[in-house]
């Protein structure tokens, strides 16, 4: 059982990906990785302030990080204390970072292409029906979210691969689920380049998502999931 758990924490620390360098100690540091942002459905000024905006989730999660480190566990409390607020800010400011570092490395392949013999698709085939009906469920959810974002992600209890949608970076996030395909639908993301038309900007997003990535993603996840499966 020991040497089970050992192994389901390693295949989720491999599955998590690189998309922030080096989170370190008890007060942990990241450093913002470097995103070349490829994709011709963004203007260079939207590209820009969401990398500025990137940085700024980093800088904030790890400040909170720091005042972590020193906080006052004596005095937490469920109505109002210190612990409480950076708790709250830390998952923020955490998912914000994680899930928008996600989202750059999946939607520059500016020659995107999916094949049916791929693992993703073999998998969202499977739980979803058909991948066409992946992809509708996955719409619905860039379009239901409240500036967050939409994610396929596999979960580790249901044992499938499913979609959700998260509500301003925090808000609606399964347990145990390990994020595949991530789309930012947060209105800053778009509204530069779109105006009000989400949908439109979905679409766009979507024919340029990087499924090489993608793909090494789900296999992690794969990995993940036989060790789940064997506890």
């Amino acid at each position: 059982m020991k040497s089970n758990k050992k192994s389901l924490v390693r295949e989720i620390k491999s599955a998590i990906d690189s998309s922030l360098s080096d989170v370190l100690g008890e007060a942990y540091v990241a450093e913002p990785k470097k995103f070349d942002l490829r994709t011709d459905f963004l203007s260079d000024s939207t590209k820009q302030m969401l990398y500025k905006q990137f940085e700024s989730f980093v800088g904030a999660l790890n400040r909170v990080s720091a005042e972590l480190d020193g906080a006052d566990r004596e005095n937490a409390n469920n109505r109002s204390s210190d612990y409480r607020s950076l708790k709250l800010d830390e998952i923020y400011a955490m998912n914000a970072a994680f899930l928008r570092a996600l989202f750059f490395e999946n939607i520059d392949d500016l020659d995107s292409r999916i094949t049916m013999d791929t693992l993703s698709f073999m998998r969202l085939e499977r739980d979803f029906g058909t991948f066409d009906e992946w992809q509708k469920d996955f719409i619905a959810c860039c379009m239901s979210s409240r500036d967050g974002y939409a994610v396929t992600a596999y979960s580790v209890f249901l044992k499938r691969y499913i979609n959700f949608f998260v509500d301003n970076e925090a808000k609606n996030v399964p347990v145990g689920a390990l994020p595949l395909i991530v789309l930012e639908v947060d209105a800053s993301t778009y509204t530069r380049d779109y105006l009000d038309d989400r949908h439109a900007y979905v679409m766009a997003m979507m024919k340029e998502f990087n499924w090489e990535k993608i793909e090494s993603r789900f296999k992690r996840a794969e990995k993940v999931s036989k060790v789940a499966t064997e506890r």
